[in-house]
């Protein structure tokens, strides 16, 4: 089992910035890609961004340019530099880790931390 625990969330006004964190432990060795995804109120939860083991990225559309993930696996911790945040970020973000060949929804993820954003 691997736990997943996120922080840094809070209460920012537009163009601000946050880094969120997100600490694992357990059997950390099997996690393969890991994620940080968001749901906003009565909407489905989205993808945010992705890191892969050796450090490969890829971001939704709506985030690109201004969120940066990254891992530090000597740390066994995931981060998202998240910058210029819009009210639209408003949402429980989520960190989530998956075995090679395991789907998302089947994988680990933590409790989420909320990020609102004032305009």
């Amino acid at each position: 089992q691997v736990r997943l625990v996120e922080s840094g969330g809070g209460l920012v006004q537009a163009g601000g910035s946050l880094r969120l964190s997100c600490v694992t432990s357990g059997n950390t060795i099997s996690i393969q890609d890991m994620a940080w995804y968001r749901q906003a109120p009565e909407k489905q939860r989205d993808m945010v961004a992705v890191v892969g083991p050796t450090g490969s990225t890829h971001y939704a559309d709506s985030v690109k340019g201004r969120f940066t993930i990254s891992r530090d696996n000597a740390k066994n911790t995931l981060y998202l530099q998240m910058n210029n945040l819009k009210p639209e970020d408003t949402a429980v973000y989520y960190c989530a880790a998956r075995p090679f060949l395991i789907g998302w929804e089947s994988g680990y993820w933590g409790q989420g931390t909320q990020v609102t954003v004032s305009s």
